[in-house]
């Protein structure tokens, strides 16, 4: 059994403000990459932290606070949700995502500081461009995993579906988002496949569990031929530039009066029955 968390053993108008301070920016991303709007993002906002300082009271004292602040904005989604005008029904399939087959494949410069702002700026808005085609349910999994930095497990308990689905749908949006950044990538010609096409797809998911641990494959250069590797080194730099994505996050001062007006409106009305 999971010890009691008595840092959290308080009562919502200490607990509320403090997951606003730890968490709103967190929050405010995921809404941005999810709504069709500002507009909608801020509302949606407002309905997590709404929703948490009501229902503070079926905080059970042995929980991890980030996991239910999540799922309540993972509820509160599906409430507001609303299919968005070209939104995919469908993810491109593993041969349209990967270079099989194609003689030039994209590379990384080596001439190129990776940390140079406008790189980096022009990375961000590329992978962000490809975070908000994916469809809904790929890009919730792919925001919470690679972006808020959940585990898999953490995902699974947020969204309330299986580890494997949770794997499947973050594996196949990575692939979604490297192919983007390839595309603002120079190409060149490299040497034929060293292996057949299934062994290359067992790589890929050696790769891909290894991002989700956050670890890196041991004698990757030893194994994998050029053109894996260069499949792998944008993976790298796509999952990298979502963990920049992190730090980009901050709820606006005026929605944050705007949220914290309706939470004492809220306390008001509540009096008032």
């Amino acid at each position: 059994m999971t010890a009691p968390n008595d840092d959290w053993a308080v009562p919502r108008e200490e607990a509320v403000p403090r997951l606003l301070d730890m968490h709103g920016g967190r929050i405010y991303g995921l809404a941005r990459r999810l709504c069709g709007n500002p507009e909608e993002a801020d509302d949606l906002v407002q309905e997590v932290f709404l929703q948490a300082w009501r229902k503070w009271h079926q905080f059970r004292g042995d929980a991890d606070p980030r996991i239910w602040l999540f799922t309540i904005a993972r509820h509160a989604c599906q409430r507001m949700h609303r299919k968005r005008s070209g939104e995919p029904d469908r993810l491109d399939s593993l041969d349209e995502l990967l270079p099989f087959g194609q003689p030039r494949i994209a590379v990384i410069p080596s001439d190129v500081d990776e940390l140079d702002q406008h790189v980096r700026r022009d990375q961000q808005e590329l992978v962000g461009r490809a975070i908000a085609s994916l469809p809904t349910d790929f890009r919730m999994a792919l925001i919470l995993k690679d972006i808020v930095g959940f585990s898999v497990e953490e995902v699974s308990e947020i969204l309330g579906i299986p580890q494997n689905t949770v794997k499947t749908r973050v594996h196949r949006a990575r692939l979604k988002v490297r192919d983007a950044l390839a595309d603002g990538l120079p190409k060149r010609e490299l040497p034929e496949p060293a292996y057949s096409k299934q062994v290359c797809l067992d790589l890929l998911d050696a790769k891909q569990e290894a991002l989700d641990r956050g670890t890196q494959m041991p004698n990757a250069d030893a194994i994998i031929c050029e053109r894996c590797l260069a499949v792998f080194a944008t993976l790298d730099l796509s999952t990298d530039v979502c963990r920049t994505l992190r730090t980009t996050d901050e709820i606006p001062a005026e929605l944050r009066e705007k949220l914290e007006a309706a939470l004492h409106d809220d306390v008001g009305a509540a009096e008032g029955d």
